[in-house]
């Protein structure tokens, strides 16, 4: 840390006495100095020669009697500590200023008028040179940072402020190589893993300086709101990366804000109306409820507008601490898109949000995850519609496969959800079929998530009627059921019957499907590639006819009488495909009766026709 001497007389010129800070020089004191509940007893001679403000009040405050003369400075920046630094200086004790005192100095200096009118190399002039050198180095503009909250109004007017933030925006934006980077006082940095270093078998706290991009977080994360927001935005404006300015947001509201460092609890509601109550010794640690809403908000604006800068988790998590801080309704609006416009990188523990309303109706916030998924949609679904770009958000556009492999890992992400909040007996099934309905039914390769999740319901809601089962039920397609799946529902006897009969139908038609088109292009490629080699083999013996034998004859003969053979079987395997057709034609012909009721219910496929099939076999 920097450090400029001043001064040579020894400090026993000056002892406190409770609220007094009497100078022991051997003359009685003639001025008194009131600042707050601290007095001091000076002489004037020593405070005119350097200072034009206490020349002009001991002036106007002079008696005729030779009295001392009172002097109420009650406005000085920094207060007593600073005033007592001052009065030092003017006796020529020696003091140290360091990055921690100097920003008061300068401001109480500027204050009290001591320039150069009165007295070579005054104050003035030493702190603000002084100053310049603090401002080199990392840790130490830090450190006068902020010491500028102490005396604001001043700091701000001498743009002491302003140059700090400068100094430090400009050693971010160039590269921690550029300039001595080493740690700030105070730090304690969470990035290390390293133990401590040892000397003499004793542990020492101090920890080296962390290495990578987000070597600065913990250090300015040691700055109030006010003055840590014109940072950011400094830094933003001299073009620093989006990911590093969305990584110090986050660090900085996890320091202050609890409910940002763990997963979704239903207690976290009653821990932070605690946590704003309560008065314990280390209230000053920790902010109460009012101050982190405000923190919140301050840093949800600040976040960058690029996608995916900003972890989903830690969106989510974002969401989550607003609902219970009670933030504004633009700040939860912001997030909620935030939120839906990556959902896909999200996963099922950062859907799990407490419902935090007053009426409890449902244990999770299932309102507010609809929202998430249809803004979710209203990005990616029109891009899958077409087959070239068509969607901007924030930049890129949207592809239509990379819309779909998102919506793809949506939909899974939504099934686990469903099933995750179908145990909620209050969940009402109109809420369940909008939240399942939001995900097209193309985004889903399979329905096994998604009947899973009506299974859960089913049990945890027994009451439902059997209308309004076959009804939940046509939410998923059991033509899109995997095996194992379709297995399991065969069995199901939470299923309406009518359901578990499309699971069986379809399950046999596919079976039949399969087993018919493979004997048939199995059997005719057999026999066609025969055909073609014995066909090559007749041709290859004409050629070489002249060197044929009687012996060849008699094989040649025997070739084209199998060869013959064998059409006459291709010919008949033929005839029986096309009767296959014909009597699959006629058999849906048949039951189109059926399926026609079957349409007019809204199911996939007819029980009837199952049955029809069965009689017609019979």
């Amino acid at each position: 840390m920097a450090l400029m001497r001043l001064g040579s007389k020894s400090d026993d010129a000056f002892r406190l006495e409770g609220q007094t800070w009497i100078c022991t020089t051997g003359l009685p004191s003639d001025v008194t100095v009131e600042i707050g509940q601290v007095s001091f007893f000076l002489h004037k001679f020593p405070l005119l020669s350097r200072s034009g403000l206490l020349k002009k009040l001991i002036a106007d405050s002079s008696n005729e009697d030779g009295s001392s003369s009172v002097l109420d400075l009650r406005d000085v920046p920094g207060g007593d500590k600073t005033f007592e630094l001052v009065t030092r200086f003017c006796y020529g004790v020696k003091i140290e200023l360091t990055a921690s005192n100097v920003v008061c100095l300068r401001c109480a200096a500027e204050y009290l008028q001591m320039n150069e009118n009165y007295g070579e190399g005054n104050l003035v002039s030493l702190t603000e040179a002084f100053l310049n050198e603090v401002l080199s180095t990392w840790p130490d503009s830090i450190k006068a940072l902020q010491t500028c909250e102490e005396v604001k109004q001043y700091a701000e007017e001498l743009h002491i402020v302003s140059r700090c933030i400068d100094s430090l925006a400009m050693k971010l934006c160039s590269g921690p190589n550029l300039f001595n980077r080493p740690k700030a006082e105070g730090d304690c940095s969470q990035n290390q893993e390293q133990d401590p270093s040892l000397w003499n078998g004793i542990s020492s706290e101090t920890k080296l300086p962390p290495s990578g991009d987000d070597w600065w977080y913990e250090d300015v994360s040691l700055l109030n709101l006010s003055l840590y927001k014109r940072l950011i935005l400094s830094i933003e404006a001299k073009g620093m990366k989006p990911e590093s300015i969305g990584g110090c947001l986050i660090y900085y509201i996890r320091r202050f804000v609890p409910l940002m460092n763990r997963q979704s609890s239903f207690n976290d509601k009653n821990n932070a109306n605690q946590q704003g109550t309560s008065t314990t010794a280390n209230s000053s640690d920790t902010a109460s409820e009012a101050e982190q809403r405000a923190l919140l908000e301050e840093i949800v604006a600040l976040l960058p507008n690029k996608k995916a800068v900003t972890p989903s988790k830690y969106l989510f998590r974002f969401l989550r601490a607003a609902m219970i801080l009670h933030a504004s309704q633009p700040c939860i609006d912001n997030l909620e898109k935030r939120a839906g416009s990556q959902l896909d990188q999200a996963e099922l523990a950062d859907l799990l949000i407490p419902n935090m309303g007053y009426s409890g109706e449902t244990l999770y916030d299932v309102d507010c995850i609809q929202r998430i998924i249809d803004h979710f949609m209203s990005i990616y679904m029109p891009a899958t519609a077409s087959t070239t770009p068509s969607i901007p958000e924030e930049g890129p556009l949207i592809a239509a496969t990379d819309a779909l492999t998102s919506m793809t890992k949506a939909a899974n992400l939504v099934d686990g959800y469903l099933a995750e909040v179908a145990l909620d007996v209050n969940l009402k099934l109109p809420k369940f079929q909008a939240l399942a309905a939001a995900i097209p039914d193309f985004a889903r390769a399979l329905d096994d998530g998604l009947y899973h999740a009506i299974d859960v319901y089913l049990k945890a809601h027994p009451w439902l009627i059997d209308s309004e089962r076959e009804q939940f039920c046509r939410l998923m397609n059991v033509q899109k059921l995997s095996l194992e799946a379709s297995t399991h529902a065969a069995q199901n006897e939470r299923l309406p019957i009518r359901v578990i009969v499309q699971v069986l139908f379809f399950e046999q038609l596919r079976l039949r499907t399969s087993i018919s088109s493979w004997l048939f292009v199995d059997n005719v490629e057999n026999l066609q590639n025969q055909v073609g080699n014995l066909g090559l083999l007749r041709s290859n013996i004409n050629n070489n006819g002249q060197q044929g034998t009687e012996n060849l004859r008699d094989r040649v003969k025997e070739l084209e009488k199998e060869c013959a053979d064998i059409r006459k079987e291709l010919q008949k395997l033929t005839k029986r495909k096309k009767s296959w057709n014909i009597f699959s034609r006629m058999f849906f012909r048949k039951n189109c009766k059926c399926c026609k009721d079957s349409d007019s219910s809204g199911m996939n496929t007819p029980s009837s026709a199952l049955n029809g099939k069965q009689n017609h076999s019979n």
